[in-house]
């Protein structure tokens, strides 16, 4: 079939998302809530129902999410013309926006896990799809961090019958404990420290899933599960320091393994890391307005920034170490200038975007009177995040032409998802907080306090531009060995195997032989000791059992 006829689905997510805009400013305005509820059943006064909350939250990030879906469908379009299993990748990714979607609007539990599980089984089937080895390892490894995520989950159904609902649409004090829970498995979900490991693998994955799964809906379903809740019920003091220090870390680590990372891919999806570690820090603050507003920016310009890669790799016929692309943006100057807006999103340079959030982030961390160790941290972490986009900037825009056979792609299918998303990346930040003045704060610092962030950036510019070849670190690619020792790490496994290799040639018997010595006196013993045996009945093998513990409890 023609890409006309492929572009229904896209056109379809573009008018859903004119809907929720809609209805986003019609809520706005009357500054009202819809609740829909449908009742299962009601058991001991405990109602089961079917919830879902129309709000401008929910309203505001289902607008967000369909609009780069559109956007994404649309790229996918040209980008996997040539699969012939195309309408199969097409119907999957319907079906991960589909679960996001049913996440977003959700009320109650079990719309909850909806959502949630078929998150985690589709994008499972999307990592693996090219099925490849390293594609299943990455696959499994998201699958499993995502388990410990639904496990929690279906836990905490408990809690709530034993509270007397089953909706946390409204919250009371008394469910700290319960809120806590569900911020762990929220963690999980967002690859937070220490569950970090899968989210670089998940770049097995085609481009325009990883546009999608770093953009706007699998990393961020854990921070909108964590924006839900805070807005119901104020974070404990618990759990606003488990997610201060999870977001410190977190934002660190993956702005340090970003510098000494060479495949564009993965330095993008640890810029995904550093980012989701500052929206965590930013709801640890307890700014949760904030949160979201940097959610929505980061959104628009993390998608921008993952299909100009795309486009990037389909001119270099799929080449991802930013060593060979010295200049690739020459040949295609409307990707490359997108690509150079979007990197410097991530930095939160001036008039962008992301200037509106995460620089009033930073200003808000140093007004909050936290501990002077975790502000250090989030300087840190933001000095790394200048670093590695200066660093890749300068291989793949600011360099001398490396590769010769390049093959630009100009159709509309790439260039009009790019200029929607590059006209988000710019004007998103000012426009959405000149319609929410919630997501707008007044900060009064000295001069020298604001004055710092900017000076901490120019020194992260200075050192990635003259960072260029690097060695590849093996503890900061795998996350500080976060990642399974059963996934691609050989330093690890090759000490064991040796011990393993040894023990199996022998090296164990004589230990044995010792203890047998010691337990066993006569050939009599041995046959006493071998239960159940030929010689004797059940009741004489249970008496040699018991025999045999009195003796391993005296000689040892």
């Amino acid at each position: 079939m023609s890409l006309v006829s492929k572009l229904r689905l896209p056109v379809l997510l573009g008018m859903l998302s004119l809907l929720s805009f809609s209805c986003y400013y019609l809520i706005l305005v009357k500054e009202q809530v819809v609740i829909l509820e449908f009742e299962f059943f009601s058991i001991s006064s405990v109602s089961f129902s079917f919830l879902v909350i129309l709000d401008k939250v929910s309203l505001s990030f289902g607008g967000v999410v369909t609009i780069i879906s559109a956007c994404v469908f649309t790229f996918a379009c040209k980008y996997m013309e040539e699969d012939i299993f195309f309408y199969r990748f097409i119907w999957i990714l319907a079906a991960f926006v589909i679960s996001m979607s049913l996440l977003i609007f959700s009320g109650s539990i079990f719309f909850l896990l909806l959502g949630w599980d078929g998150l985690g089984i589709t994008s499972f089937a999307l990592i693996i799809y090219y099925q490849s080895f390293e594609s299943l390892s990455a696959g499994f490894q998201t699958l499993m961090a995502n388990r410990v995520g639904d496990a929690l989950i279906v836990s905490s159904m408990f809690l709530f019958v034993l509270q007397g609902q089953f909706t946390f649409a409204s919250l009371w004090p008394t469910m700290s404990v319960l809120v806590l829970l569900l911020a762990v498995a929220a963690l999980t979900k967002s690859a937070q420290f220490p569950f970090s490991s899968w989210l670089p693998a998940a770049m097995a994955a085609p481009t325009p899933v990883s546009a999608l799964v770093h953009s706007s809906t699998l990393v961020t379903a854990g921070i909108f599960l964590i924006i839900r809740l805070s807005y119901n019920l104020p974070l404990s003091s618990s759990t606003s320091s488990m997610l201060l220090l999870a977001g410190a870390i977190t934002c660190l680590l993956g702005g340090w393994a970003a510098t000494y990372e060479n495949d564009i891919k993965k330095i993008i999806a640890l810029s995904t890391l550093s980012q989701l570690g500052v929206m965590v820090f930013c709801l640890g603050l307890g700014s949760t307005p904030l949160a979201l507003f940097h959610l929505y920016t980061h959104a628009l310009f993390k998608a921008l920034l993952f299909l100009a890669a795309g486009a990037l790799l389909m001119a270099s016929f799929g080449a991802q170490d930013i060593r060979l692309l010295g200049s690739v943006g020459l040949s295609m100057p409307f990707a490359m200038v997108l690509f150079n807006i979007s990197s410097l999103c991530l930095v939160g340079a001036p008039f962008l975007s992301a200037f509106y959030s995460k620089h009033l982030i930073l200003e808000v961390m140093f007004q909050s009177g936290i501990n002077l160790f975790s502000i250090f941290i989030m300087l840190m972490a933001t000095m790394m995040t200048a670093k590695y986009v200066a660093r890749s900037l300068k291989a793949v825009v600011w360099s001398k032409p490396i590769m010769p056979g390049i093959s630009p792609p100009s159709t509309m299918y790439i260039n009009l998802p790019m200029l929607v998303l590059g006209l988000g990346g710019i004007m998103g930040g000012k426009v959405l907080a000149s319609l929410d003045l919630m997501n707008v704060d007044v900060v009064f610092l000295p001069g020298l306090m604001s004055s710092m962030i900017n000076l901490v950036t120019l020194i992260g510019i200075i050192l990635g531009l003259l960072m260029f070849g690097v060695r590849r670190s093996h503890s900061l690619s795998t996350l500080f060995f976060l990642t399974p020792v059963f996934s691609f790490s050989n330093k690890v496994l090759a000490p064991l195997s040796l011990s393993l290799s040894n023990l199996d040639y022998g090296w164990v018997e004589p230990i044995f032989l010792i203890k047998n010595n010691l337990l066993m006196v006569s050939s009599s013993w041995s046959q006493i000791f071998t239960w159940p045996n030929a010689y004797g009945t059940v009741t004489r093998g249970l008496v040699s059992l018991f025999i045999l513990v009195i003796v391993y409890s005296f000689v040892f």
